[in-house]
């Protein structure tokens, strides 16, 4: 993901509570002749697919959705966005939601993940303000890049310490269309054919 491509503004939320869409994975199956598959994974990990055309009704939200995509240049410039249902680490948040690693008395900096059974996701856009940290049990302060989705610690924590922390995050997405299809129904109200995001891997 190119930072000179990506700009740390967030999609607004209310329109975004309301689109679908979720992970995306690439398999590829081959059948034999004997009728048993062969599946192997096309990607390492998983990418996120969203529609917010439908989350669109009225004219006031069709009118901020023109003037978000006019400023990104359409699919040109990167955003943050929430996902609906994937956007925290935990219910209730806590600092010891996810393991991040563990210490070994020289390394201070983490890097967030989210763990979905044996898969685990790299967090880039975490919500500053949500991140609460621990170490070996024990919630401990740390200064976080909401950019990268990296927390460091003023000292290392110590070997054999797991480090966990629990965060709010937005995922990052660009506009997967050069262009916008609206349509005005009546006074007020409006929609959106189909407005797809596809989310940005890699480490910012």
């Amino acid at each position: 993901m190119s930072l000179a491509q990506f700009h740390e503004v967030s999609f607004p939320i209310p329109i975004a509570r309301a689109s679908s869409g979720g992970p995306e994975r690439r398999v590829n199956i081959v059948t034999l002749a004997s009728g048993r598959e062969v599946r192997n994974a096309g990607w390492a990990g998983s990418r996120r697919r969203f529609d917010v055309g439908s989350a669109v009704a009225r004219l006031d939200a069709l009118q901020a959705l023109i003037q978000f995509f006019e400023a990104r240049g359409g699919p040109l410039h990167g955003f943050r966005f929430r996902d609906p249902v994937d956007y925290a680490s935990g219910e209730p948040l806590t600092p010891f939601d996810q393991t991040l690693g563990e210490g070994d008395g020289v390394k201070s900096e983490y890097a967030l993940m989210k763990h979905y059974g044996a898969y685990q996701r790299r967090i880039l856009k975490p919500v500053s303000a949500s991140v609460r940290a621990a170490v070996a049990g024990v919630e401990m302060a740390c200064t976080v890049n909401d950019t990268t989705g990296r927390i460091t610690f003023a000292t290392p924590p110590p070997a054999g310490a797991i480090v966990t922390a629990g965060f709010k995050f937005d995922c990052p997405v660009r506009f997967d269309t050069d262009r916008l299809d609206v349509h005005l129904e009546a006074f007020g109200a409006g929609r959106a054919i189909s407005i797809p995001l596809i989310e940005l891997t890699g480490d910012a």
